[in-house]
């Protein structure tokens, strides 16, 4: 077990027996609570950080990957006793309280912990049932008026389970970021197969019960729950949390076989099970068979996050699916974000919150032309005029630091954003950081050749390994590091640094570090 497992598995014990159960293992049963199974198998998380606040969360899941859906708890709402501290020893809790963890709800908490100082570093915990949880790590974002100590920031995306294992989660655990941002793909839908490096369980998720079985499967894994015990995380859903390609309403395919009805169901389903299983505030709580998530989160005076939804809203996929030429893309009614919500982001940006306007979104936002003039619908290049308008509104409002953080494409790209793709001499308005998956598509190769650069060069940056991005965020400038492991299909890989950008503050676009 690294430092950082014994940290996050050690710390705190309110009871002998939680503290017996945190040296033993989730699976342990002390003699003091024989009766009882140990249930934070989830381990724990936070979340969505403001000056004052963040959200504390916790699943209790004995058996966390029963069929039910319902990880071995009991028909009955459950007690979980919760503290907050400066310090590791917990010796003067800054915050506690009690939170009715609900069968309707899997037992999953929300806790939202207030009254903290700004720009402060905390740890967490909880109590039930007799045991005491992991210990996390979490903190607030300054004071919106102060600029508050440079901070480091990690984002990553798409970690299919089967596809290997979640090294790079560790290893973003390892660097001790300040903020975590997940960008989509944390869970996938399909169903088991032959061949992964580990198994799904089970057939392709629909019910309620199969969401929350699948949740709880992929938060077993003892990586993941280090880089959520380590910092407090952002958190944006892509297709897979649903179903492959989604757009709105309408789905990719017909497989499997669903009613209107039965879709219904199972994008209300997918929006609970997404809920219950992150650290998310209220205000995301469903509605039916949608999820408000679009928001703004300051950073002090530093840096505004604005996270986009670009599923729930957007047309269908311009002539389907796939990488095509297709006029229809440029069709000014259609749109990725809907009307509302780009108004939204163009407002916030217009507004200058901050010295980075960090836009944390799923998929490939700068123009990847082929050498047939093909382009990916499911990629902004699908939805043209909707990103002309936010390049335009960006020029419009003068916004001095844009910078778009993308998931989804399973490869490490570092783009400029230009005012008009087809001259390569316009302007740079912007910045795209892509990080790649962190296990979909298997190991990858050692190719860095952006494919159809020649085409394309404002695709500064490509990178087909595995990995996440760490930056590093000041007044002056952000430095971006694509970090990246040689293989997820054996564990406990090391990290390493592929390429090192600098994006200066007033300069839009990727500079040489």
């Amino acid at each position: 077990m690294s430092n950082l497992s014994r940290r996050i598995f050690l710390l705190g014990g309110l009871t002998t027996a939680g503290a017996a159960a945190l040296q033993l293992g989730a699976s342990a049963q002390p003699s003091a609570a024989a009766t009882t199974p140990y249930p934070f198998t989830l381990g724990v998380a936070s979340g969505e950080p403001d000056d004052t606040s963040v959200v504390l969360w916790t699943r209790l899941a004995p058996a966390p990957t029963n069929a039910d859906g319902q990880g071995g708890m009991p028909d009955a709402d459950v007690a979980v006793d919760w503290q907050v501290s400066a310090d590791e020893s917990f010796a003067a809790p800054v915050a506690s309280g009690t939170f009715t963890a609900r069968y309707a709800q899997a037992h999953a908490v929300h806790v939202l912990a207030g009254g903290l100082a700004p720009d402060a570093e905390y740890y967490y915990r909880f109590r039930a049932q007799g045991f005491v949880s992991p210990v996390g790590r979490t903190r607030t974002a300054p004071s919106p008026t102060t600029v508050g100590r440079d901070f480091t920031m990690a984002f990553a995306s798409c970690a299919h389970y089967e596809s290997g294992y979640y090294t790079a989660y560790r290893r973003m655990a390892d660097d001790r970021p300040d903020l975590i941002l997940h960008l989509g793909d944390y869970i996938y839908e399909g169903g088991a197969t032959t061949n992964g490096v580990r198994q799904h369980l089970g057939g392709e998720i629909v019910s309620l019960a199969d969401y929350r079985r699948r949740y709880a499967l992929y938060r077993t894994d003892p990586d993941l729950q280090a880089a959520h015990a380590i910092a407090p995380w952002l958190v944006v859903p892509d297709d897979h949390e649903v179903e492959n390609n989604y757009a709105n309403m309408v789905r990719a395919d017909s497989s499997p076989v669903l009613t209107a009805a039965q879709w219904t169901a199972r994008r209300t389903a997918a929006y609970q099970a997404y809920f219950e299983n992150m650290p998310l505030r209220a205000a995301a709580t469903p509605i039916g068979n949608s999820i408000p998530l679009y928001r703004r989160v300051r950073w002090g005076t530093l840096a505004t996050f604005h996270m986009l939804d670009t599923r729930q809203f957007r047309d269908d996929q311009a002539c389907g699916d796939g990488t095509k030429v297709c006029a229809d893309a440029d069709l000014a009614s259609r749109s990725i974000t809907g009307a509302a919500q780009e108004a939204w982001l163009l407002d916030g940006l217009g507004r200058r919150l901050g010295t980075w306007d960090l836009i944390g979104q799923q998929v490939f936002f700068a123009r990847n032309v082929n050498s047939a003039g093909a382009m990916n619908m499911d990629a902004w290049d699908g939805y043209r005029a909707s990103r002309a308008r936010i390049q335009q509104g960006i020029v419009d409002r003068a916004v001095r630091n844009p910078v778009v953080l993308t998931g989804d494409v399973h490869a490490s790209w570092g783009n400029d954003l230009k005012a008009d793709y087809a001259d390569p001499a316009s302007a740079t308005i912007g910045t795209e950081l892509v990080c790649t998956s962190i296990t979909s598509g298997g190991n990858g190769s050692a190719t860095t050749a952006v494919p159809n650069g020649s085409l394309n060069p404002h695709l500064r940056f490509y990178s087909d390994r595995r990995g996440y991005v760490r930056t590093r965020i000041t007044p002056a400038q952000i430095t971006a590091d694509f970090r990246s492991v040689a293989t997820v299909t054996e564990h406990g890989a090391a990290a390493t640094t592929a390429r090192t950008f600098v994006i200066h503050d007033g300069k839009p676009g990727l500079a040489d570090a």
